[in-house]
């Protein structure tokens, strides 16, 4: 195999892990007092940058995955951490000597603004890694928010955001080119996240046998999925153009490595070509996660085993799935769903 190709095979996450690995050794090799003074300085002059240098490397370094820490998952905190940081400075809020309701009050701040308690807890999560990143460096000992109270909103999110209906896929495949047409079905029939369908080679995809192999799936698990006749379709439409040997395999924009089976690797650019489709459509594109949805809720109709269910979407547990997807009675899709 050429070099160019082994060191696109290594890619992209190669380079950030190693970027990840290369911050945190930034903060690691700081004796304990200079480690100290670089993050009460910080705190003290609300540097956002540093900070979020500093819970970014802790997060490497002592979070739950460590350096595996996935990009999305980075990406996320950086900006809860910032939101936070801005929060403090227009309310006059002391980093490292916090007032005991001031947790509460960032939470009830953002619930005013109309955040829903889901992206009120995800923004809660990042603020507390910054403090322990805080405590970490010994910069402080204030958590406040280990003890912060976020509403349960006990809609199922099935219901909050439902999957397209097959009316609206059934639009948006009969206008979609070939590349936007497998990109949807690979989450709406093959019931894959983004990141995975946007993760997958040539050599995890076997048309003939129709299934498909996913090695990046959440917490790095494998799966094998079966692909159903229409994707299995799409699957070969898409090889035919863009696969080795394809009419447009050679494209001097591509952005991933040559064996991968999408020539972009970000969800944005994703975005942007099945959001055409949708808009030709003339259906509203909701995101990437009713195609998953769709896909749970059809298996669910069809097999009506939770189990199955679970292993098709790749969930950690079969408890996900009926938490998820229980909210739909199996007997009320029968009018919205046919077999595919």
């Amino acid at each position: 195999m050429p070099d160019d190709v082994d060191t696109g095979e290594r890619g992209a996450l190669q380079v950030y892990r190693g970027d990840l690995l290369a911050l945190t050794r930034e903060w690691t090799a700081l004796h304990d007092d200079e480690l100290r003074r670089r993050a009460v300085k910080a705190a003290g002059e609300k540097d956002v940058e540093v900070l979020v240098s500093l819970t970014t490397a802790h997060l490497s370094h002592a979070g739950g995955s460590g350096v595996l820490t996935s990009p999305h998952t980075v990406k996320a905190y950086e900006l809860g951490v910032r939101q936070f940081l801005a929060w403090a400075e227009g309310q006059a809020v002391n980093l490292l000597r916090p007032g005991r309701h001031d947790g509460q009050s960032y939470v009830n701040a953002l619930l005013a603004a109309g955040r829903a308690p889901a992206g009120v807890s995800l923004r809660v999560a990042a603020a507390g890694a910054l403090y322990r990143a805080l405590r970490w460096a010994g910069a402080t000992e204030a958590l406040p928010f280990q003890d912060v109270t976020v509403p349960v909103d006990h809609t199922p999110g099935i219901i909050k955001r439902p999957p397209y209906t097959e009316d609206e896929l059934h639009d948006v495949l009969r206008v979609a080119d070939v590349q936007a047409r497998f990109l949807l079905l690979l989450t709406a029939h093959g019931g894959l996240r983004i990141s995975e369908a946007l993760n997958l080679k040539w050599d995890e995809l076997d048309v003939q046998a129709r299934r498909l192999t996913v090695t990046s799936g959440k917490g790095r698990k494998t799966r094998v999925v079966a692909m159903s006749t229409s994707l299995g379709r799409a699957a070969r439409d898409y090889r035919a153009v863009y696969g080795p040997g394809g009419t447009e395999q050679v494209d001097r924009n591509r952005t991933t490595p040559i064996d991968r089976v999408f020539r972009f690797g970000d969800s944005e650019t994703a975005r942007y070509h099945l959001k055409k489709a949708f808009l030709e459509a003339g259906v509203s594109f909701r995101g990437f996660h009713p195609g998953r949805k769709y896909a749970g809720t059809r298996l669910l109709q069809q097999v009506k085993d939770f189990g199955r269910v679970a292993a098709h979407l790749g969930h950690e547990s079969v408890d996900t799935t009926r938490k998820g997807y229980a909210a739909l009675a199996v007997d009320d899709l029968k009018d919205d769903l046919v077999r595919w």
